[in-house]
């Protein structure tokens, strides 16, 4: 049977409690968080970390406390977030990976957030790339838009990255690719043969449409409160895990079984 891996990204750097007040901040939250997805059918927590006034941060204490207690809790992978906020350099957003994670994502492109940027010069990509090999971590390669997937492929070509390869492919930030089955086609045509990927819908009229098109595509289903908070419209979701049990439910329909964190380790030859 076919298997379908489930990523939850349970808080991000962006998201507030005043927004979503079941948003998870502290590591003990998250790491209980994480575990309640689980349960219900995730088998990678995508991680990024907070002060404890819910401001972002890349402290490299902070980020190894979470993954303690969450793998205390949980067999889960672990991928980390080197795309972290908004305003944090290059150096503060890399040096995550000397943790060891088994994955952490890779962001393939500068991009407009809104009103905001966030700046991903080809050098330091090719920085990024190489500290990724240095410390086994597979990447994901986020790209947000259709050049940051080309992007992605000079790195292949230039050996920085080694198969299989990955892709979180992000849809309907404000001000970057929108959320349409063109786009989303256009991003699936253009990646490497065989490469594994999941869409990331961007709020909530995008969360739907892009799991339903990514499981058609031949992909994988990503939720979480960083992406989107909502369950329905107008109705926040209750918890990250209410949105891993409908993904699960979806995955379930198109006649998927639900990856284990084994599977994905065997998928994605993670160390």
């Amino acid at each position: 049977m076919k298997k379908m891996i489930i990523t939850c990204a349970v808080s991000g750097a962006e998201t507030t409690r005043k927004q979503q007040p079941a948003l998870p901040i502290t590591p003990e939250e998250i790491a209980e968080d994480a575990r309640q997805c689980y349960e219900a059918g995730a088998s990678i927590v995508h991680l990024h970390v907070r002060n404890d006034d819910g401001t972002p941060t890349s402290d490299l204490k902070v980020f190894k406390k979470t993954m303690d207690l969450i793998r205390a809790k949980t067999d889960m992978v672990l991928e980390l977030t080197t795309g972290g906020a908004v305003g944090q350099t290059a150096e503060e957003r890399i040096k995550v990976v000397s943790l060891e994670p088994e994955m952490a994502s890779l962001d393939c492109g500068t991009i407009n957030f809104g009103n905001d940027y966030i700046i991903n010069s080809l050098p330091d990509l090719r920085m990024f790339a190489s500290e990724f090999a240095k410390y086994k971590v597979r990447p994901t390669l986020e790209c947000m838009d259709i050049s940051h997937v080309q992007t992605s492929r000079m790195l292949i070509k230039e050996g920085l990255i080694k198969p299989p390869f990955y892709y979180g492919l992000g849809l309907g930030i404000p001000g970057a690719l929108d959320c349409s089955i063109r786009s989303m086609a256009n991003f699936v045509a253009e990646l490497p043969p065989d490469a594994y990927f999941t869409f990331i819908g961007i709020g909530g009229k995008n969360h739907l449409p892009s799991i339903y098109s990514s499981v058609a595509h031949g992909g994988f289903i990503r939720v979480g409160f960083e992406d989107n908070i909502y369950y329905s419209k107008g109705r926040l979701a209750k918890s990250n895990a209410e949105l891993v049990e409908r993904a699960v439910r979806i995955a379930h329909e198109f006649g998927y079984e639900i990856a284990k964190p084994s599977d994905v380790r065997e998928m994605f030859q993670l160390r």
